[in-house]
């Protein structure tokens, strides 16, 4: 068992009364390891050591923080080898994704972070004001399991540049990445208690965390339920809580697109990561009489989609990151059926080519396609957190657009056409922060965060800087000059 699990004031610590949590393999079902979580006693260790640190840290100019910043990024490339082996064994992910997304995210979070912050306009003046920012103070950062290193740094990064001292909760599902992004901070030497790392659960740590009077922010990507219930807990001591939550966004197809490439990329983004990305396009919407055409292409690329042990190079989709959201994402299958969505391909039980073999009893979901899905039926209002792609008819632009809005969320939506300016003209009725223009990828300068139950707050660029910053005005009297 990894018993040296927490890091705080500059070292390894023993949680002070380690609890066993069990390590799981994705892709077998084999129990692999025990990890020590912490509790209430970690946590208030590493509050103490974040808070003793930052005076001197929101003190360092930002050219040193900037340097700190730049160390940072040496060695996250430096341990992208070892970040990539950790998120796959952590949730999963196959070695292409884990290699060529998951891992470098880190490094580019805080290329973007240290960018942001040497360009930020940290003192104006408009009229006889002067307007300052200052950093908020000790932030918890509470991150979630899917894609873990991409969620740590797009917070931690930010937070240290702009001046704030951090406390990381990572999800007790995805440890090792948490522990091996700490090494590599600890290899570049960033100051004692400036970061800290704590494990345990969200009832447990995160909970205290959201609770604890000498906590100033709390930064929580995850469920809308679990986000809720972090906002409770802040509440009552008014403390600032930025919440990146649940999605079920939506993916435009209108009636000029290429159908053929507009369907093959919405389903290759819903079946990256095995379905767990709160952005993916998972409402597929088409146009009426294109249905049954859609319904072909969508199968095809499940067809052509390697489904498999995530540490083979050919693999395109592994499993998803646990026994328990398996049993999840089945319920959902079985409630498309019962809701009257027609099955086009996928459906209940594991893949049948891995029967006899060493990944029979993992968390393997078979691709799933589900046509003539309408906004009543539950699989397209909930978040699945599944590689489950409904489709969706429409008959006219504006039912599209009224159909993308009917939804409880808000985080991202999709728009293809061949029209660049009717795409645009859509994408501005979409009441959704992330909208993506015929295939255009994410960019981690570009503001992430959404509408609605998708949360509220910004991260990523300028704008994720910002959340970590507290404004003052100083007001010189008529006469001073």
């Amino acid at each position: 068992m990894t018993t040296e699990s927490c890091y705080i004031d500059g070292a390894w610590h023993a949680p002070q009364i380690p609890v066993a949590h069990p390590v799981i393999d994705p892709s077998t079902g084999d129990l692999v390891d025990h990890w020590a979580l912490g509790g209430l006693a970690d946590v208030e260790r590493a509050v103490r050591a974040a808070r003793a640190a930052w005076p001197a840290w929101a003190a360092t100019p930002l050219d040193e923080r900037l340097a700190v910043l730049e160390r940072i990024i040496t060695q996250l490339v430096a341990h992208e080898p070892a970040l990539a082996d950790a998120v796959t064994r952590d949730i999963g992910a196959p070695v292409r994704l884990a290699r060529g997304a998951q891992a470098p995210a880190a490094a580019t979070h805080a290329r973007v972070a240290r960018a942001a912050a040497e360009a930020f306009p940290w003192r104006t003046t408009r009229g006889r004001a002067a307007i300052e920012y200052e950093p908020i103070g000790v932030c918890a950062l509470i991150t979630p399991w899917n894609w873990p290193l991409n969620q740590i740094a797009c917070k931690v990064a930010p937070a240290l540049a702009a001046g704030c001292t951090v406390i990381l909760k990572p999800s007790e599902m995805a440890p090792l990445s948490a522990h091996r992004f700490a090494e590599a901070l600890h290899a570049a030497d960033v100051p004692r208690g400036v970061f800290n790392l704590v494990t345990g659960t969200g009832p447990v740590a995160g909970e205290a965390l959201a609770r604890h009077p000498d906590v100033d922010l709390v930064s929580f990507t995850g469920s809308t339920r679990a986000g809720a219930a972090v906002a409770h807990a802040a509440a009552d001591r008014i403390a600032r809580v930025t919440q990146e939550l649940g999605g079920k966004s939506a993916n435009l197809v209108l009636d000029d697109a290429d159908l053929t490439r507009a369907v093959t990329q919405g389903v290759r983004a819903v079946l990256q990561n095995s379905g767990q990305s709160c952005n993916a396009p998972t409402r597929l919407l088409v146009p009426r009489h294109k249905l049954a055409d859609a319904e072909e292409i969508a199968r095809s690329v499940v067809d052509a989609t390697v489904v498999g042990d995530p540490r083979d190079e050919r693999t395109h989709m592994g499993p998803v990151a646990s026994l328990a959201q398996f049993e999840r994402v089945q319920g959902y299958l079985a409630l498309g059926g019962q809701e009257g969505a027609r099955l086009v391909t996928g459906g209940a039980g594991r893949p049948a080519h891995l029967e006899g073999t060493a990944c029979a009893g993992g968390a393997f979901v078979q691709p799933t396609v589900f046509s003539q899905v309408h906004n009543g039926m539950r699989i397209a209002r909930e978040e699945i957190f599944g590689p489950v792609l409904c489709l969706l008819p429409y008959d006219t632009e504006d039912e599209a657009v009224a159909i993308a809005n009917d939804s409880p969320y808000g985080l991202a939506a999709y728009v293809q056409s061949s029209d660049a300016e009717r795409a645009l003209r859509v994408a501005r009725r979409l009441r959704a922060g992330n909208v993506h223009l015929n295939g255009a990828p994410v960019d981690y300068a570009a503001p992430f965060g959404g509408y609605k139950q998708s949360g509220n707050g910004r991260e990523w660029g300028e704008e994720g800087l910002r959340e970590y910053l507290e404004v003052k005005a100083i007001l010189r009297p008529a006469s001073a000059r």
